[in-house]
């Protein structure tokens, strides 16, 4: 099928970002020296929230992955996997680092709109996956990053949601771009909302 013109080109540079992101976790001796050193409750919830946020971005991915008739929702479905697996890993160190708990599954929230889109099929199952996964949720995302960034406390906190904002900025034009292809509106109240890293 047709790729959407810059579909490419912008999960191309969200990849890049992430590797960015891999190597830029190599040394970190800030971490290292402070490890188990307890943070607030504040950073801790940045922490958690994040990991919430990029768990649910895979567990949707799984789900088009095997749905999704679009072969660009497919591409998408696949990028969500290898970008937000890296991002959860560097979360999970952190969180590690920092004596924070780490979820082990997605909360309740998240997993009504992953059992949701998989009741659903063909092309609507496509336009709600673009519209809640790809647009809705990445909003959300950008929402909390760009928050962190303002009220972390912490500096490692704070230089890890500066490290994945870019990633989850290129992700989120690329799901508009593609809904909106789709012929579903950035806000699509059909497709549902209300999924979050709260």
């Amino acid at each position: 099928m047709r790729m959407y013109p810059g579909l490419k080109t912008l999960l191309g540079v969200a990849a890049t970002a992430m590797l960015g992101v891999a190597s830029a976790q190599t040394p970190a001796p800030a971490s290292a020296d402070k490890a188990g050193t307890p943070i607030s409750k504040a950073d801790q919830k940045i922490v958690t929230d994040v990991a919430q946020g990029n768990m649910a971005e895979i567990a949707c991915a799984k789900v088009a992955q095997s749905k999704a008739q679009d072969e660009n929702a497919k591409t998408f479905a696949q990028q969500m996997i290898d970008d937000h697996t890296k991002a959860l890993t560097e979360v999970q160190q952190l969180a590690t680092s920092k004596g924070v708990t780490m979820p082990t599954d997605v909360d309740k929230q998240h997993k009504a709109m992953t059992d949701k889109l998989s009741a659903m099929s063909g092309d609507a199952f496509d336009k709600a996956y673009m519209a809640q996964c790809g647009v809705t949720a990445h909003k959300q995302m950008h929402s909390i990053l760009a928050s962190a960034e303002k009220k972390a406390k912490d500096p490692d906190v704070k230089a890890m949601v500066t490290r994945l904002a870019p990633t989850v900025d290129q992700h989120l034009k690329a799901a508009q771009q593609m809904a909106s292809a789709k012929g579903a509106a950035k806000g699509d109240k059909s497709a549902g909302g209300g999924e979050s890293g709260k």
